[in-house]
């Protein structure tokens, strides 16, 4: 069946594809259930390049159809988180004269526009604009100017973009699988969204979505957003550097990292073990020290931290943040990472999880790594999903009947 308050979405990374399903409570936009989740391994996208087409459809269909299997649901749209190296966020500032006495609803959307039209991004695609502040004739900082009385207004926005070719093969693969988009969101706008509190955007705070190949790095203050910027590496780098430094697989490396690498460990005899690769996998031979590991992981580790430093001093908020550093993503399940974000950035830190729900097929939607999919979900109940409810799509309809009928032939 399909139902009417139902929202899918799916979370594209160059590691896993999520696909989450879940209705909302009309009292209350931010709670849902989750009705289905599921992942499936994304084995056709390296550094966001496609490799393959007609895998990635695949591994797409995989992970949507398992989803809606979970849930009993038939799903003709969704909503898309997306992360890219390729991704860019510039401040672009524009003023218009107001039209009438009042600021309008019409004179923010005209704004906006122009903020957006003027900047010169060649071979970007414009994903959200989102604004810093505006200026309603001399008195600056205003949030929301809708309502006042001017003459001038202003606007300091953020312009998100990603490149056209990255996301026209993707919106292509999804359509290809019959399925349209709503939306789409950055995972440097989703994740933050899930795990921060107003106190903390008011305050400052530093959220780091470590990922399987960036790193991104946003900061919050006086409730805006007042900095973004990626860092091209992730958590497979330490998977890899394990790799090459053990001589095993990447399979084996992962389990290594995950299971037996911890960040505080370093020449403790008394704690030192030796880890058979054979118990974890029988093809493979040897042995390997836990010291080893750790070292192996905490200097990939400092690396990142020390660039999420650098950055930090861009805008001046090295140590300067009083509501924590906020880790999100795979990268921050890492064992013991709290501590030693602690000790390079000089900031408290938290690992932060997009909302407390129950596990679902040995798959917890309270995991890190979900803070993105759920997130989008979200966001897309409280901002969009008002328009869906009155408009009748015919395409959506169209396709809709059209996977049916091709889920059930042979």
């Amino acid at each position: 069946m399909i139902s009417d308050n139902v929202i899918a979405s799916i979370d594209i990374w160059s590691a896993k594809i999520r696909t989450v399903i879940g209705n909302f409570s009309e009292e209350n936009w931010r709670d849902f259930n989750v009705l289905g989740v599921w992942i499936s391994t994304s084995n056709a996208i390296r550094k966001w390049n496609i490799l393959d087409m007609e895998e990635f459809k695949n591994n797409l269909d995989k992970s949507l159809e398992e989803a809606e299997k979970m849930a009993w649901e038939q799903i003709s749209w969704v909503y898309l988180s997306l992360n890219s190296s390729s991704m860019e966020v510039v401040t672009s500032k524009w003023i218009i004269a107001v039209s009438g006495e009042e600021i309008t609803e019409e004179d923010i959307d005209r704004v906006l526009d122009m903020a957006k039209n003027w900047v010169d991004l060649p071979n970007k695609e414009i994903l959200k604009v989102i604004p810093e502040y505006f200026v309603v004739d001399l008195e600056d900082g205003v949030r929301n100017p809708t309502g006042m009385s001017a003459r001038k207004l202003e606007v300091v926005a953020n312009i998100f973009s990603i490149n056209k070719n990255i996301l026209g093969n993707i919106t292509k693969a999804v359509a290809d699988v019959w399925i349209e988009i709503y939306d789409i969101f950055p995972n440097v706008l989703a994740a933050p969204e899930g795990v921060l509190t107003k106190r903390q955007k008011e305050l400052g705070v530093v959220c780091i979505d470590i990922g399987a190949s960036t790193t991104w790095v946003t900061v919050y203050e006086e409730w805006v957003l007042k900095f973004s910027s990626v860092i091209p590496i992730g958590w497979d780098s330490v998977t890899n550097d394990v790799a090459l430094w053990v001589r095993t697989s990447i399979d084996v490396a992962e389990r290594l990292k995950l299971d037996y690498s911890h960040l505080s460990l370093w020449d403790d005899k008394k704690i030192e073990k030796q880890i058979s690769l054979n118990a974890i996998n029988r093809a493979e031979e040897g042995e390997v020290s836990n010291l080893y590991l750790s070292k192996i992981a905490t200097a990939r580790y400092e690396e990142i931290l020390m660039f999420v430093r650098d950055e930090l001093k861009v805008v001046w908020k090295d140590g300067m943040l009083p509501e924590w550093a906020m880790l999100v993503g795979g990268g921050a399940k890492q064992k013991w990472l709290l501590e030693l974000t602690k000790e390079v950035l000089r900031l408290p830190a938290f690992v932060g999880i997009p909302v407390e729900k129950e596990s679902l097929t040995e798959t917890s939607i309270s995991d890190p790594v979900f803070s993105w999919v759920i997130w989008s979900m979200i966001l897309a109940n409280k901002y969009s999903s008002g328009n869906k409810s009155f408009s009748i799509n015919i395409s959506g309809f169209f396709t809709s009947i059209v996977k049916v009928f091709k889920k059930i032939l042979p």
